[in-house]
């Protein structure tokens, strides 16, 4: 299993028949609802697509100054400067407002700093760069909130300078011609929830005025698409306005550069969903900027030759297989590092290396953070000082974690979910040791579960059809706060098994009654998945519609596998047999005699339980914990001696034991030995393992 608990919900199944009645599809109602959209008009207003923007641009404090000052710059013919980020959301807002301004004829450059040789953000040698090719206004975009020593500097030598950016705001803001952000403590502005390129896009709509802001809004909204999904922006408000009409623009638009990477990539005429902005295109622009060539993500985007723009695709995905074996080689020496490190530091991980690509390691801090379920901290080291990228995970706020430990960091910036750092390598330790403090008390001193959030249970398996998974496409745009759906198949048989792709992933199959399913385990094989065929599993998968030689089928993508939590007719009547015990009813001898454990099987039980308890409270599934335990008993028949042994422990004092729906929660108890003899359920069975009284009291 990669995740110990699945997180299912209490779904009312006659709120899905409501909706069903209404006319929605099996697949779409069951994640409405568990979503708690729980009639049809509550599901309209939720699937209704705005095509238009709410709120006007200059509702955002200073949106007034800059339009101002960019107007004026226009006026007298000045040069400009678009300085963005070196990530996805960074490029394609450089693109949007380079764009737009070179419409207006202007004499506009682009600056998008190197990751490595410049760092995030505004620099002064940048600046400085900028300055010696005549530039006399500088605006950034998705960056420049913290720069408040590089705008005096760049006062200093005459240039002004405009910023717009999302991130969290310090308490000094720069002295900027004009500050825009949606964070910002005293902007009115309603949804803080743009990215970069969605303010951006809000100030060149501005500069176009109210009668062009239809045509802008048409033209840019694909860029800010792809921007938005790729911060992983929350999928609401204006957030999925832009999302919404860019994707359904996307063929249509006039960014050549654009048509030649979805070719390069495979996506050209195909239908284009966050999905594949988020897994395929987004990957391949951010490998620019990883890389250290973030211009030639920009160049490509803006470039208006067919020739060259698939010159320059091509050279993109080069970039993008480049990068993807330096992050498989940091990741695999991280996981070493990680099992290396003692329990007490594993609350949040902080890992440093002088070998890693520092492009690289914020990906990998991603992959670290949903393997492990707790933030990650990678630092790539050069010389005396590291910079570092970190990743959130179950809504730790990162953002207030580097404020808490901001005397120990030469700098930091970011949001909640994602933030740089720069520290020196002789501060790591304390801040591992701070960070580490800070992440335990987040969760109360409980230890990190792996935990996955199941939206839907499917119960009908023979519902799941072609036009029902299709049908799921109106739940788009997905994003933080409107996920891709996960579903559950629970009780099925594994009945086919294939590695495939160099043996790195897994082609499996899936029956239920009369009902297969397909399905494909990315990064995984036959041999670490945990179950083998004929097995009965529960399974946890995004629907999705394969084509393969023009024939389309229902594909599951895997999330992750597990021994069924559905018990079997035989662990059913081992349980039955249990609560009877739990009851105090006389039972056979011949039962009473499989489940009356022995010293050996106590001993074995404790061990199990006790090793998997000194990293803390235990959450996880309840049937497997059993399966678990009866392996270690020795017998293929020991379940409902397994599950007696628990009892026992919770009965004695040395465990509590915590049943919910799928899943328990077991932590020591407040007695530290106990005489298990004693225990009345041991007593009652030892008398009935001798058939006195026979049968039920």
């Amino acid at each position: 299993m990669k995740y110990e608990l699945w997180q299912t919900p209490e779904v009312d199944e006659g709120a899905i028949d409501a909706l069903r009645a209404a006319g929605y599809p099996y697949l779409v109602s069951g994640v409405l609802v568990s979503r708690g959209i729980t009639t049809p008009e509550a599901a309209a207003a939720f699937l209704e697509q705005e095509t238009s923007l709410t709120y006007s641009p200059f509702l955002m404090a200073d949106m007034d100054k800059a339009v101002a000052r960019i107007n004026d710059a226009l006026a007298n013919r000045e040069k400009i400067a678009i300085y963005g980020d070196y990530d996805v959301d960074g490029i394609t807002a450089t693109c949007i407002l380079v764009d737009y301004l070179k419409s207006r004829g202007a004499d506009v450059v682009h600056y998008i700093p190197r990751r490595i040789e410049d760092g995030y953000g505004l620099s002064c040698d940048a600046i400085d760069t900028l300055r010696r090719q005549g530039v006399k206004l500088l605006v950034t975009v998705d960056c420049g909130i913290t720069g408040v020593e590089e705008t005096d500097y760049a006062k200093s030598v005459g240039m002004d300078v405009v910023i717009t950016d999302h991130h969290e705001c310090k308490d000094t803001l720069p002295s900027a011609a004009a500050v825009i952000d949606p964070h910002r403590s005293d902007c009115p502005y309603p949804f803080k929830h743009l990215a970069g390129c969605g303010v951006a896009l809000k100030l060149a709509l501005a500069l176009g005025g109210s009668d062009r802001e239809e045509a802008l809004f048409s033209r840019y909204c694909t860029l800010a698409a792809i921007g938005t999904v790729a911060d992983v922006m929350q999928m609401s408000g204006e957030n999925r306005t832009i999302v919404s009409r860019g994707l359904a623009s996307i063929e249509r638009s006039d960014f050549i550069g654009l048509h030649a990477l979805l070719a390069e990539a495979g996506l050209d005429k195909k239908e284009i969903t966050s999905v594949q902005i988020g897994f395929v295109l987004s990957p391949r622009i951010n490998a620019a900027g990883r890389m250290g060539e973030a211009d030639m993500a920009a160049d490509l985007l803006l470039c208006d030759d067919p020739v060259k723009a698939a010159e320059m695709a091509r050279a993109l995905c080069d970039l993008n297989r480049e990068r993807q074996n330096v992050e498989q080689t940091i990741y695999t020496q991280a996981e070493e590092m990680i099992a290396a490190m003692p329990e007490h530091l594993r609350s949040a991980l902080v890992l440093s290396d002088q070998r890693w690509h520092q492009g690289v390691v914020g990906i990998v801090a991603s992959r670290l953070s949903e393997k492990y379920s707790r933030p990650s901290f990678m630092i790539h080291l050069n010389g005396a000082t590291g910079k570092g990228s970190c990743r959130s995970w179950g809504g730790f706020n990162l953002f207030a974690a580097l404020e808490s430990c901001s005397d120990l960091l030469l700098g930091f910036g970011g949001h909640e979910l994602a933030a740089g750092f720069t520290i020196e390598e002789k501060n790591i330790p304390a801040f591992r040791r701070r960070m580490n403090e800070y992440a335990a008390a987040y969760r109360g001193g409980a230890a990190p579960v792996s935990s996955l959030d199941v939206d839907m249970v499917i119960q009908r398996p023979g519902d799941v059809t072609l036009a029902e998974v299709e049908a799921l496409s109106a739940l788009e745009p997905y994003g933080a706060g409107n996920p891709r759906p996960v579903f559950c198949l629970r009780g099925a048989t594994l009945s086919r098994t294939q590695n495939v792709g160099q043996n790195r992933h897994l082609k499996l199959r899936l029956t239920r009654g009369s009902s297969q399913f397909d399905g494909i385990f990315f990064s995984t094989t036959a041999e670490d998945c945990g179950v083998a065929v004929g097995d009965r599993v529960d399974a946890a998968f995004y629907l999705q519609v394969n084509e393969f030689r023009g024939k389309r089928t229902v594909q599951l993508q895997m999330v992750d596998i597990r021994p069924s939590v559905n018990p079997s007719t035989r662990e059913m009547e081992a349980l039955a047999l249990v609560q009877q015990v739990l009851d105090g009813e006389r039972i056979p001898a011949r039962d009473a005699r499989r489940l009356l454990p022995g010293r050996e099987h106590f001993a074995a039980a404790w061990r199990c339980i006790d090793h998997r308890l000194s990293a803390g409270p235990l959450d996880c599934a309840y049937l497997p914990l059993l399966r678990q335990l009866a392996e270690r008993l020795g017998r293929a028949d020991a379940f409902g001696r397994a599950a007696l042994c628990l009892e026992v422990f919770r009965e004695r004092g040395l465990l509590t034991v915590e049943r919910h729906r799928d899943s328990v929660t077991i932590t020591r108890g407040d007695v530290a030995r106990a005489d298990l003899e004693q225990c009345p359920y041991i007593e009652q069975l030892s008398i009935d393992t001798m058939g006195k009284g026979g049968g039920r009291g």
